[in-house]
């Protein structure tokens, strides 16, 4: 069985499986197919799942991923929103005990029921959770904002132990993500991510190697959860709220941008900037993280006196 899902891995074999189905690649659904085993390993490789730990997949597709996946993990639980699929996925990854397909919408799915019923059937505690898929290009930043937001948040204790997040993705949202400050793609999703993880890009992968040809290039990240928070604003939500008052006016001087959030007029931002010695003049690219929790915990000390 396992020659035959070596096809798995060609073009050819990926034409013939669907063929064989009647499987429409579903355009709406961002479906492009992974057709190259070497990148497959470097992706499982790079994720370092290791023989105790729960794998959670984002959108098996035909299963390639899963299969290499189910090979080093205790268990694979991969969250499919295709049901077309059923069929492909019952003959790519039906002999393998240690995998389970939740057929649901993975924005909508319950991540911690999912993994309690995982926990359940094991028997025991997994030795950790590792997240990994390959992206639909338009649910890419959604995909990674819930499992950021949900599970990782330093204000609250962990939902679930994940370690690490490893996505195929748009090289373009790749490139948001590891962008420092001062750089065009530096923005709010570049804060976000690093604010919870460390970000090593594996592989970058050019679109040759998908079935169908998508129009850009991809890239793998391993977005690796950190130990404790870089930077402890006062509040999340005021962090967050300034993060996005920031950049949601790019061209706008920080004076100007942070105006209006929670109801500070331009004197009391421009006191706030100071107070966090950031120059008014400043715009949010240029920002550090830890520049902006300072700038954070002056707008909450002026939200407390205000409600005082």
């Amino acid at each position: 069985n396992s020659k035959r899902m070596e096809r798995l891995y060609s073009p050819r074999g990926i034409l013939q499986i669907s063929e064989r189905h009647g499987i429409r690649v579903n355009k709406s659904l961002g479906q492009n197919f992974l057709a190259d085993g070497n990148l497959v390993d470097k992706i499982i490789e790079g994720s370092g799942i290791g023989a105790e730990d729960l794998v959670l997949e984002v959108g098996p597709g035909l299963g390639a991923l899963t299969r290499r996946a189910a090979a080093r993990a205790a268990m694979v639980a991969a969250v499919e929103i295709d049901r077309h699929l059923q069929p492909v996925l019952a003959e790519t990854l039906g002999d393998l005990p240690n995998v389970r397909i939740f057929w649901e919408d993975i924005l909508k799915a319950d991540l911690e029921e999912i993994f309690r019923q995982m926990e359940a059937e094991h028997g025991r505690a997994f030795g950790g959770l590792k997240v990994l898929g390959n992206l639909p290009y338009y649910i890419t930043t959604p995909v990674i904002m819930r499992f950021l937001e949900e599970l990782i948040s330093w204000e609250r204790p962990r939902a679930l132990p994940v370690e690490s997040l490893t996505f195929m993705m748009q090289k373009e949202v790749a490139d948001r993500i590891r962008a420092n400050p001062g750089s065009k793609a530096y923005g709010a999703l570049s804060v976000a991510v690093q604010y919870r993880c460390g970000v090593e890009q594996l592989a970058a992968v050019p679109k040759e190697v998908f079935v169908p040809r998508p129009q850009v290039d991809s890239a793998v990240l391993r977005l690796l959860v950190h130990a404790e928070a870089p930077v402890r604003p006062k509040s999340e939500e005021t962090f967050f709220a300034v993060v996005r008052a920031g950049f949601g006016q790019r061209r706008k001087t920080l004076h100007n941008a942070l105006a209006g959030l929670y109801g500070m007029g331009k004197e009391e931002t421009k006191n706030a900037l100071t107070a966090a010695g950031i120059a008014p003049e400043r715009r949010a690219e240029t920002l550090s993280l830890a520049e902006f929790a300072a700038l954070a915990d002056c707008v909450e000390q002026y939200k407390v006196q205000d409600q005082q």
